[in-house]
């Protein structure tokens, strides 16, 4: 089942310092790479982004050519309805059959749908993805993402 919905995630290691998230959409931008789903977290001295893009491959390699640190990881993705209790149904899913989530965002997307992407440890992917689909959580599949 992992195979089937694994999305590719980037993960690009930026300094904090201005410009920068600047540098890496023009570098995708220069490549023809659509961003499909991002998020960003910062600290004092260095920001992570995680990006799903139209096509992982191409934008790392169009990234890695920039200088840019990158790091690939597997994410799945849900649809929810988007109102009110269906993140909570999602998350209590999974921590029911005890899977840490490392870290999730969302955005909504067409039909009053929102999709959800998670990420938790390689080794929990598969038993979140079995949990989730036998507790009738629509699970998202990469084409979804991909061009």
């Amino acid at each position: 089942m992992r195979a089937k919905y694994a999305v590719k995630q980037i993960s690009v290691f930026l300094e904090n310092r201005k410009g920068r998230l600047l540098e890496v959409t023009e570098a995708l931008k220069e490549a023809n790479i659509n961003i499909r789903a991002l998020a960003m977290a910062e600290s004092a001295e260095f920001g992570i982004l995680r990006l799903v893009v139209d096509n992982p491959e191409k934008a790392k390699t169009a990234l890695s050519k920039c200088g840019f640190t990158i790091n690939e990881q597997d994410v799945f993705a849900v649809e929810v309805d988007d109102e009110p209790g269906s993140f909570h149904k999602v998350v209590r899913v999974l921590a029911e059959d005890d899977i840490n989530i490392d870290y999730t965002y969302a955005f909504v997307g067409d039909s009053h749908k929102a999709v959800l992407i998670f990420r938790v440890q390689d080794e929990s992917i598969e038993k979140a993805l079995e949990a989730l689909s036998q507790n009738g959580v629509q699970l998202v599949e990469p084409i979804f993402f991909y061009s």
